[in-house]
């Protein structure tokens, strides 16, 4: 190949630039690529295998009783996965018990930061109905992330004015692994960013999408939370797109399972313009993420009829009240006895003796261990959605069902 043409490609995604004192920025160029993209068999085999994952994982969680039920663990798996990437330790069982206001010392004090995750997701899902996927709403989305926690000094909601970059601790604006584009360049790579997201040019949806994702992370226009923010972009893209009608895609376990290659490719693009091996990464990770979350669905469904069989044969003339208890618990899996009887209306008594026949059925288990102000975890459902399992730590007796 001659030097012409390597440069050519080198050059796809960008080029850096020598700054006044004396570092190199990458001023990324505006999508889409060129030369344009090839799309080889391998190529199209692969966003085929993805285009159908989806489809399938729609259609799961569409024959759920009440979708949006679900949807609560779904979004919270998202949220603990993509910040463990930034380097958060707070699991899925911080977090669920955070919300149900359980004190423990030994949460670790990340918490929050999932928490605004969560948030963050909500919230954006809510203002995409009002407007599209815009500058203003991903600016809006990382004010939401970054509120009073790490990193609430570091301008939320605001795009950067000064120059960050990235690498390991420690390391400098010399040594650093990658530097983005200095901030008088910011405005007008988002700018570019935000006219690709609305423009009508011809790609398939997902491929787009992985542009964008790519894209953000190069311009990195925050001085915290960007990796973060552009994870979110995926799930409101996919949503925007009328891919997903549920943010039930938690993509960031692929990414934090080959979290050493997510960085790898994404470098690749912008020091070789290498966008046909990333896109070809980011959708074997989407098919591979819809096809998990899938399986996830079809559990729920054979758990909750497997739940409501038991509650039914063995409840007596309690099983009405414990199928509405059962029902609340894929919103909210952490219970106590003073939920249960605020929810049904009904005195302590019948209340704590119906917690208590979850507890005999294998449904519910006590976490806390004290004879008084006691929480019950609903251990079968959260364990579903354990990462490979390795988190299911729930299991405090042998489950019936």
């Amino acid at each position: 190949m001659s030097v012409a043409s390597e440069r050519a490609k080198s050059d796809r995604a960008g080029r850096y630039v020598r700054q006044a004192t004396g570092y190199a920025a990458f001023i990324p160029n505006a999508l889409p690529p060129n030369p344009p993209l090839l799309f080889d068999d391998e190529m199209q085999t692969l966003l085929s295998r993805a285009d159908r994952a989806l489809g399938r994982l729609d259609g799961s969680i569409q024959t759920l009783p009440n979708p949006d039920l679900f949807v609560f663990m779904y979004v919270r798996k998202e949220a603990v996965l993509s910040s463990q990437i930034e380097g958060t330790q707070s699991s899925l069982a911080d977090v669920l018990e955070v919300e149900a206001s359980v004190f423990d010392p030994h949460h670790p004090s990340d918490v929050g930061e999932v928490l605004n995750y969560v948030t963050a997701m909500n919230y954006g899902l809510q203002r995409l109905e009002e407007l599209p996927l815009s500058i203003r709403l991903i600016k809006e989305i990382h004010n939401e992330l970054l509120h009073d926690v790490r990193g609430r000094e570091k301008n939320p909601g605001e795009v950067r004015t000064s120059q960050n970059w990235i690498g390991p601790g420690g390391c400098t604006l010399q040594t650093a692994s990658f530097v983005p584009p200095p901030p008088h360049e910011v405005m007008n790579a988002l700018g570019d960013l935000e006219s690709f997201m609305h423009s009508e040019v011809y790609l398939p949806a997902l491929v787009k999408i992985g542009l964008i994702h790519a894209q953000f992370e190069t311009i990195h226009p925050f001085l915290d939370g960007n990796g973060r923010v552009g994870r979110l972009l995926i799930t409101f893209l996919l949503m925007q797109n009328e891919i997903l009608l549920k943010p039930v895609l938690y993509i960031s376990h692929y990414f934090r399972r080959n979290r050493a290659e997510y960085y790898d490719r994404l470098q690749a693009v912008r020091d070789r313009g290498e966008w046909e091996p990333w896109l070809k990464f980011f959708l074997t990770g989407i098919a591979a993420v819809s096809l998990e979350a899938t399986e996830t669905a079809r559990a729920i469904v054979d758990l909750r009829e497997r739940h409501r069989r038991l509650v039914t044969e063995r409840f007596g003339r309690a099983a009405a009240n414990g199928l509405n208890v059962l029902e609340g618990l894929f919103s909210s899996p952490i219970v106590t006895v003073g939920q249960v009887q605020k929810s049904l209306g009904i005195t302590y008594p019948p209340a704590n003796a119906l917690v208590q026949r979850f507890v005999d059925a294998g449904i519910l288990f006590e976490m806390t261990g004290q004879e008084r102000y006691r929480v019950y975890r609903y251990s079968p459902y959260i364990n579903l959605f354990a990462d490979n399992r390795e988190e299911a730590q729930f299991d405090y007796g042998p489950s019936q069902g």
